[in-house]
């Protein structure tokens, strides 16, 4: 961390007394969030964009869906065709879907919201079908690859109630779905229902969230801070509305996406609204671990 940055930090964590209760319930929060990534995306270790017809797997080189050197050179090969995925194991593989050995083709089906994905299981390694826009992709999951040992965690500006506002929910005339860039390169379809008015530090803002169940708002946004103290691409932060049609912005619950640290995500980009041109000085500063080149 640069001198500047942690002298800043010293001053904004100097400012006027909190209530407790409210920083103890911002520090719960920061923790469930730090768990949940360590589940989640720190130990993702691949993600490997099918091609049309077969795609091999294994630790042999050359296989289009590469993995560790524990495991067998080749496990079998992911059949995509027409938008399914099937998996065609080699014999002997030990390979499991749940708790059965797969000793035959099946196929595997991305997350929906009505059931999870089909995983696939090799000893402590995890794979699963990721859909990025229109492409189908094999992701990974090995608690011992080189960015879940070298991850350097989490880091954060002081709690600061100034930046929790309350923002008022402007909707649309009717709901309608979006396009929404990534860092990828694929577009993401969202649905957005309409715009968020706040004000802060003197200045009203309007901000297009993303709805991704009913009443519950995301953003996608960069501000002044970004690529200097805080993540260059975006950062996220949920929040959900009310009956009465408000609700409440914390922007020290403001965290990086997944991108930030782990080049095997897909992560969208902020729309034109959600460009902000003041320092919010509040949620989760930029990851300064190693860079993981895939």
């Amino acid at each position: 961390m640069s001198s500047h940055l942690s002298a800043l930090i010293l001053l904004l964590s100097i400012g006027v007394a909190q209530d407790p209760a409210y920083l103890k319930k911002v520090e719960a929060w920061r923790a469930t969030h730090e768990a949940d990534y360590r589940r989640d995306y720190v130990p993702l270790a691949g993600l490997f964009f099918l091609k049309p017809g077969g795609n091999t797997a294994g630790s042999a080189k050359g296989s289009a869906v590469a993995l560790p050197s524990r495991v067998s050179a080749e496990i079998g090969r992911f059949v995509y065709e027409r938008g399914d995925v099937r998996f065609e194991p080699a014999g002997g593989a030990d390979v499991f879907l749940g708790e059965a050995r797969v000793t035959s083709p099946v196929r595997l089906r991305p997350a929906e919201s009505s059931r999870p994905r089909d995983e696939l299981r090799i000893g402590d390694i995890t794979l699963w079908v990721h859909t990025s826009g229109e492409r189908h992709a094999i992701r990974v999951r090995d608690p011992q690859s080189e960015v879940a040992r070298t991850f350097a965690g989490f880091r954060w500006y002081p709690i600061d109630e100034r930046y929790r506002v309350t923002a008022r929910f402007i909707a649309d005339p009717k709901p309608r779905q979006i396009r929404v860039p990534s860092l990828s390169g694929d577009d993401q379809v969202y649905t957005t229902e309409g715009m968020v008015e706040f004000t802060l530090q003197g200045r009203r803002i309007r901000m297009r969230p993303m709805t991704t169940r009913p009443g519950r708002l995301f953003l996608v946004f960069r501000d002044a801070t970004s690529g200097k103290e805080t993540y260059g691409a975006a950062r996220f932060l949920y929040a959900d509305l009310q009956p009465d049609g408000t609700t409440v912005l914390d922007f020290n619950e403001a965290y990086n996406p997944p991108c930030a640290f782990n080049p095997f995500t897909t992560c969208p980009l902020p729309l034109r609204e959600n460009r902000l041109t003041i320092l919010i000085r509040a949620g989760e500063l930029d990851y300064k671990g190693e860079a993981v080149v895939p």
